[in-house]
């Protein structure tokens, strides 16, 4: 399989941190009936429905190298962080990202910019990294593209109650004036631009690649499992506006599907990328592996 691929004039390179079966499908989507999941097993599994009955989630980032610049999307999990309530999380100290990066032939300083599609713990944790005791950028040339009213919205929530993800891994990127804030349609240039796609956060963009973003699209959380393709109605637990993110994803899919477009979901299972089709009322993914 491969995790090097062309998406028009670019080459995209998936950098997996994390592929596991994550938390029980009925938890995840609360409104999934168990009868509905029992009907979908035989497609699901393995690769997306463990023999526990987890979703199995992918957690990765995307380098997108442009003929102009390179660009992160989303920094996945991070080690040294506090995340109690993911063991596997929790202050992890393993090289899988690191390792990856350097399988694209890259370095921390090649990355010009990281676009966080949202700023949930499992897209923000490689924005900074552990030095001398201080949480610094990891990618020191980068400029990190953050939605003002996103930003806005955390840093809010952020004074109420310390979030780590916040405290460690976006705040420091503030304090250290590398971030640009933007709106979700803002357009790093002809190629590479932001799609609005609330409702899993407040102001949740995609990243749509290509002239006119006809080549490839980066969904980020939009969309979490290929069951909610099937069933665009099923919203995550956390999503901010569970209606919006329905609305959202259905809009979404209803406009890539039958098209050459290719879509890059954040935690699809690998291969994690495809073209949408139809399946009666839903959609489905029809994965592409070269």
């Amino acid at each position: 399989m491969a995790n090097t691929f062309r998406v028009g004039d670019m080459t995209v390179h998936r950098i997996v941190e994390m592929e596991c079966g994550f938390t029980p499908a009925l938890e995840f989507l609360p409104d999934l009936k168990a009868d509905v999941l029992e009907e979908n097993k035989s497609w699901l599994a393995p690769s997306a429905l463990d023999a526990d009955g987890n979703l199995v989630l992918c957690f990765q980032s995307y380098i997108v190298k442009t003929p102009r610049h390179t660009i992160l999307v989303d920094s996945c999990i991070g080690n040294d962080k506090e995340r109690t309530a993911r063991p596997l999380w929790h202050k992890k100290k393993d090289d899988t990202f690191m390792r990856g990066l350097a399988a694209a032939g890259m370095t921390v300083n090649d990355i010009d910019f990281v676009m966080c599609t949202h700023l949930h713990v499992d897209h923000v944790g490689w924005n900074t990294r552990l030095e001398n005791g201080r949480w610094v950028p990891t990618f020191p040339k980068a400029r990190y593209l953050f939605s003002k009213t996103e930003l806005d919205y955390w840093l809010a929530e952020n004074d109420k109650a310390e979030l780590p993800p916040i405290a460690d891994s976006v705040i420091p990127i503030v304090e250290a004036k590398r971030c640009d804030l933007v709106t979700s349609d803002h357009a790093l240039d002809d190629t590479v631009r932001l799609l609005p796609t609330p409702g899993h956060t407040i102001d949740h963009y995609a990243v749509a690649l290509g002239r006119g973003g006809k080549d490839g699209v980066i969904t980020g959380d939009l969309i979490h499992t290929p069951l909610q393709a099937r069933y665009t109605e099923l919203s995550m637990r956390v999503d901010y506006d569970p209606k919006q993110s329905a609305d959202t994803r259905r809009k979404f899919l209803e406009t890539y599907c039958d098209t050459s477009t290719l879509c890059c979901f954040a935690h699809f299972p690998s291969p994690s990328r495809g073209h949408i089709k139809r399946w009666g009322n839903g959609f489905r993914c029809e994965y592409v592996t070269d």
